[in-house]
């Protein structure tokens, strides 16, 4: 009979449990580096996959697809995208301070255009990854773990010589955490690495004077300096970086601006986002010093060419550049990395720390099997060397012995039991022998050639090596100091294969400050269609044209002048006002199209639809009438609008299904009264004078009762001489014929 075990728990434990238990997943399996070898699990795969595809970097290349593929097979199940992503990265010198994969094929370039796909590219390891980051893996440096189906067995960690975490930097997003670390060059790094193993109680400013900051692919100029010394005893911080501008003679006596390197943050669709951004300068009259901007990059570098005016200010206008694009942009550090299991965020002494720890555990385990292996060879080679001397007693033996194993014991033990000789003082020395069991193995592999007089020479001239050998692995692996001076030569060695010099300056920059020249104040005239496309035209075309603009009510639903300085309010049914810079606004042709309000605003088209749009200067100026769908009014002093920092702001409040239905620069000589029309044919004529003033944000007060699927139709403003009529049914009604009553009622129904 089986019984139940019921466990009861609460949720809430079980799924704080599972979301912590899922967190660690994604921090140490997937998204942040190890501090020992600088690589996260998915790069590590790929690199030791390749390494067991024979992929070195002497042989040919093989399809990225096999690769991949294999990795996801047998160490990454994770999906063939990510792999593949990393493998890309992992090739690209313009991210990568010390690639690790050669690429052959499209593998994406420095402007944004991503890689092949996979079936297309083919890929080998560099040598530096071969000679750094996987050579020493036979030699027991590091602990092998089953993969995902325990099938296979892979690193835990690869026995990387260098501090690759600070050398190629890393990017990651995990749960709750990131990491970012910064780019270094490979001999600085190296170079602060030797100084900590010859004197462990150096300081940070000590370490600096080695590494003097980051030093990105794509160069670029560090601007704050004094603030990298924080940044890498916290391990976070902000990096400011600049790309490198230089002056050249354009055509026609004109000065071109080249930016010859880029902040390593603009890889990728960055290059193509400052072009637009530069030209949005230009058209926003931000500058009118710049001609042209066009890239000219090519497989020789970056060459982003802005052509200037003549007498323009080429410093001025990099200073622009520098602050109003991302041509100076920053750099967010957190050097988080995976220590002993657990996500830390590490200053540079500590990276650097943890590493030689790293470095002196791999030489330790790699010189213990190193040693192993030579005295198990020394054995070996005693043992020949010994049946050297005695091989016609050996032959013997074996000539008269009828088994393998007769041979083995009489070798080992001394046993002659069995085994015949010529010579019976033959059988009194082959009683004395005790070689091991190894030696004995090794003896009878051994062949007749190797008994010529050079190849014993030989054999005991490796020996000799051997027992050097040995001698040299212990004083290793007794001797700190011993140890520290093999890694110091490792470390050197490998400095002269990754030389490389500095690309990226360090300095200390003040904030570019870009003296905008002032605007000439003058008039034009808004021009906005039916759709939402404005712009501005100068007032003698709007002389030459107003007829045809006062006739054309699609193409020039509103107009008015303003000036180029101001501003321009559109207000909503919605109860927004949306406001514009005129200067942001194309100075166009009359039958020019002009850029839709969507974009240069909060405005959606889908949503909204426009009530009112005038000269913000009039309506500050002024008081504003107010008039929703469902016949709320107010009195609203301009003053509330006159607001500088936001584009869009609430005008009114609304209540539930109510919309904006009319709103109405007063004009105290002619808006004495008001009339409002309903959908179901209800007038109702009072003076304005009964409407109070409210702040913006107010409903209002009721203008006009109206039935529960009644909404205002028209509203008419009047004085109390106004002879106007209107078509009502198909005939003219005069407006004053609507009896004068007080607001607040229905009205009265026309028929």
């Amino acid at each position: 009979m089986v019984t139940d075990n019921i466990i009861n728990s609460e949720y809430s434990d079980i799924m704080q449990k599972s979301y912590i238990d899922y967190a660690m997943s994604v921090i140490i399996s997937r998204a942040i580096p190890d501090i020992r070898d600088g690589l996260k699990p998915v790069q590590r795969r790929t690199l030791y996959d390749m390494s067991e595809l024979g992929l070195k970097s002497d042989r040919p290349y093989r399809k990225c697809a096999r690769i991949v593929g294999d990795t996801m097979g047998k160490y990454h199940p994770h999906g063939d995208s990510s792999i593949y992503e990393s493998l890309v990265v992992m090739s690209q010198e313009f991210k990568k301070e010390c690639p690790l994969v050669d690429g052959h094929g499209n593998f994406g370039s420095i402007e944004g255009d991503g890689a092949a796909a996979m079936r297309y590219t083919e890929a080998r390891l560099k040598e530096v990854t071969e000679e750094v980051f996987l050579k020493d893996l036979d030699k027991d440096t590091v602990d092998f773990v089953p993969n995902f189906d325990e099938t296979e067995r892979e690193p835990s960690v690869l026995p990387v010589k260098i501090p690759n975490f600070l050398i190629n930097g890393s990017e990651g997003i995990a749960v709750g955490m990131t990491t970012s670390t910064p780019p270094h060059n490979p001999v600085e790094v190296i170079e602060a690495e030797q100084a900590y193993i010859k004197n462990r109680d150096i300081t940070l400013d000590e370490l600096m004077e080695y590494v003097k900051g980051p030093d990105f692919p794509t160069g670029g100029i560090i601007t704050n300096a004094d603030e990298l010394k924080n940044i890498y005893e916290t391990g976070t911080g902000r990096i400011k970086i600049r790309g490198k501008v230089e002056t050249e003679k354009g055509k026609n006596g004109r000065i071109n601006l080249v930016i010859k390197e880029i902040p390593y943050t603009m890889i990728g669709a960055g290059i193509g986002k400052f072009m637009s951004d530069v030209i949005d300068l230009v058209e926003s009259k931000k500058t009118t010093d710049i001609v042209d901007v066009s890239n000219q990059s090519s497989k020789e570098g970056i060459r982003i060419v802005i052509e200037l005016k003549k007498d323009s200010d080429p410093e001025n206008i990099k200073n622009l550049l520098y602050s109003k694009t991302k041509l100076e942009d920053t750099f967010g550090v957190n050097m988080l990395a995976v220590c002993s299991g657990r996500p830390e965020t590490l200053g540079l002494r500590d990276a650097i720390s943890r590493h030689v720890s790293f470095l002196y555990d791999i030489n330790t385990r790699k010189y213990t099997c190193l040693l192993k292996k030579e005295e198990e060879k020394a054995h070996i080679q005693e043992g020949l060397i010994r049946a050297c001397d005695c091989i016609d007693l050996i032959i013997e033996i074996l000539r008269g012995s009828k088994k393998r194993d007769q041979v083995l014991d009489c070798l080992v033990n001394g046993n002659t039991t069995g085994i015949s000789f010529k010579d019976p003082a033959s059988a009194l020395d082959a009683a004395a022998l005790r070689f091991s069991l190894k030696q004995a193995e090794a003896i009878l592999d051994m062949r007749l050639s190797k008994l010529i007089g050079l190849e014993i020479a030989a054999l005991k001239k490796d020996h000799a090596q051997t027992l050097a050998n040995i001698k040299d692995y212990r004083e290793k692996l007794e001797s700190r100091d011993a140890m520290s001076k093999q890694i110091l030569e490792d470390l050197d060695s490998i400095k002269e294969k990754l030389n490389r010099a500095r690309l990226t300056d360090i300095g200390n920059f003040k904030t570019a400050a870009f003296e905008e020249k002032p605007v000439e104040e003058t008039d034009v005239v808004f021009v906005m269609d039916r759709f939402g496309y404005a712009r501005v035209i100068d007032m003698p075309t709007f002389e030459r044209n107003k007829e045809t603009i006062e006739n054309d009510d699609a193409s020039f639903r509103y107009y008015f002048t303003v000036k180029n300085t101001g501003r321009v309010g559109i207000f909503t049914n919605s109860g927004q006002l949306h406001i514009i810079r005129c200067l942001s606004l194309p100075m166009s042709k009359l039958r020019d199209k002009g850029i839709p309000v969507d974009n240069m605003s909060n405005f959606d088209s889908s949503k909204e639809h426009f009530i009112f749009v005038g000269d913000m200067d009039r309506i500050i100026n002024n008081r504003l009438i107010f008039v929703t769908k469902k016949g709320m009014m107010k009195f609203v002093d301009g003053q509330e609008f006159n607001v500088m920092t936001k584009r869009t702001v609430s005008c009114t409040t609304l209540s539930d299904s109510d919309e904006l239905f009319d709103i109405r620069i007063y004009d105290e000589e002619t808006d004495r009264q008001v009339l409002l029309q309903s959908d179901a044919g209800f007038f109702l004529r009072f003076s304005l004078e009964e409407i109070p003033e409210k702040k913006k944000n107010a409903i209002g007060v009721r203008g006009m009762k109206l039935g529960a699927d009644d909404g205002l139709e028209a509203v008419y403003y009047m004085n109390y001489a106004d002879e106007r009529t209107i078509l009502y049914h198909d005939r003219q009604m005069p407006l004053t014929h609507v009896k004068l009553t007080k607001r607040d009622g229905k009205g009265t129904k026309v028929r």
